[in-house]
């Protein structure tokens, strides 16, 4: 008999955790976990983990006054911007971390997992990628925190380094299969290298976020003035909005065939863990489309989807729960996604420029995030501390608050960025 929470939907999401896929938060803030609305998500609808990112956190911080205390006291010790931002969002991602560790100590570490992002600034410096990430994991010190690194030429090296030390690791910012299976095989050597070095793999997790509703803005952008200019061809609607899903189900066979296969084998046999597929950017853009598009079509084994708050609210209102990644049937609306690729590619809307025109425009996104927040924070220091201002003493914080700043001031003392 169904239950009421059935008919309300709040039972949808532990529904997907019974197929296989895990539903995260693509949001953060103060606001959100001291109302107990997090604490909601997480215990009533089933909530499993979450995702920020610098344009969620600009977001938070410059759109609450919560942050203002903090702002001030770091001012006060003469934090430039950049570090501000460090401090405000590992805070945030500390606490966020402790309200999800029950979920992953009941999920045996496979869920439960808080991401933090590196620099955006940093997409295309290896190097300094993998000393930031050092500093992030040492300075949020949880075990549930997934380090986001890009998903860029130069983040693939950063991402096998930080996998052999036996870091967790969100790999972002992934659009091509080419780039997928740059992201799963340098986990893969990675988790050699670290068992290679005594380590135990099982304690290491990670997942590669593929990017979803951004595909079909670009190629839907495309396809529309390609109709502008050939009104009569029929074919050109049919392939409106379905690039992103297309693209993703190609993405989830080269997971298949990766991590079932001959190579991972052997690290599956020593309790490794496999690196899930986790679709991104899953909130529809396009309004003639179904709210719920990037949920209802990407439900598969082994994956996890992380959805905006309001996307998540209408899909607890009429999301389906049904496979939808792995269906065989290929006809007129559900075409082979290889094949519609093909025929984008003879349209003239080359995938490689597509995928690469992704990438460009992400890491700019973010940079662009980034960028407004440190300008922001500088405003309001100037604001909040004004030349010969009364100054914050360390005693009107609490307790989490001075260690962390107690542990990156004496990393930063002693020139120590590394994982303990």
């Amino acid at each position: 008999m169904e239950s009421s929470s059935d008919r309300s939907g709040l039972s949808k999401v532990r529904e997907l955790a019974g197929l296989g896929q895990s539903i995260w938060l693509d949001n953060i803030s103060r606001d959100l976990m001291d109302s107990g609305k997090l604490e909601t998500l997480i215990n009533s609808v089933g909530i499993q983990g979450m995702t920020s990112n610098p344009t969620i956190f600009e977001k938070a911080i410059n759109g609450s006054l919560s942050y203002d205390q903090e702002i001030q006291f770091l001012a006060s010790r003469g934090y430039s911007s950049q570090q501000m931002v460090r401090v405000l969002m590992v805070r945030d991602i500390r606490r966020a971390c402790d309200f999800f560790l029950p979920v992953h100590q009941k999920t045996s570490g496979r869920d439960g997992f808080v991401s933090i992002e590196v620099n955006p600034l940093l997409a295309h410096r290896t190097d300094e990628t993998v000393q930031e990430a050092k500093l992030l994991h040492g300075l949020v010190n949880r075990p549930n925190l997934m380090v986001k690194v890009p998903g860029t030429p130069e983040g693939m090296p950063a991402i096998e380094a930080l996998t052999a030390i036996g870091m967790s690791i969100n790999v972002t910012l992934l659009f091509s299969p080419d780039a997928y299976r740059d992201a799963a095989m340098s986990y893969v050597r990675g988790l050699e290298a670290f068992v290679s070095s005594g380590g135990d793999p099982s304690d290491v997790h990670s997942v590669a976020s593929v990017f979803v509703s951004r595909i079909d803005t670009l190629v839907d952008r495309k396809l529309e003035e390609l109709l502008k200019a050939r009104p009569a061809d029929k074919g050109i609607p049919s392939l409106l909005g379905k690039a992103g899903v297309a693209n993703s189900r190609i993405i989830y066979r080269l997971y298949r065939e990766i991590f079932h296969g001959e190579r991972f084998y052997s690290l599956k046999a020593k309790k490794a863990n496999m690196q899930r597929p986790l679709w991104a950017s899953t909130g529809t853009k396009n309004p003639k489309y179904s709210d719920v598009l990037y949920l209802d079509s990407l439900i598969a084994p082994e994956t996890v989807n992380t959805v905006p708050e309001q996307t998540l609210n209408h899909y607890l209102d009429h999301g389906a729960v049904a496979l939808g990644l792995e269906r065989k049937s290929y006809d007129e609306d559900n075409p082979d996604p290889v094949l519609l690729f093909d025929r984008l590619e003879r349209l003239g809307i080359r995938r490689d420029e597509v995928f690469s025109q992704l990438v460009a425009e992400g890491v700019k996104s973010f940079d662009q995030s980034f960028e407004t927040l440190t300008g922001a924070l500088d405003e309001k220091s100037k604001m909040l501390l004004p030349e010969g201002g009364d100054r914050h003493r360390m005693g009107v914080l609490d307790e989490d608050w001075k260690s962390v700043i107690h542990e990156m001031e004496s990393r930063f003392r002693s020139g120590q960025t590394g994982v303990q």
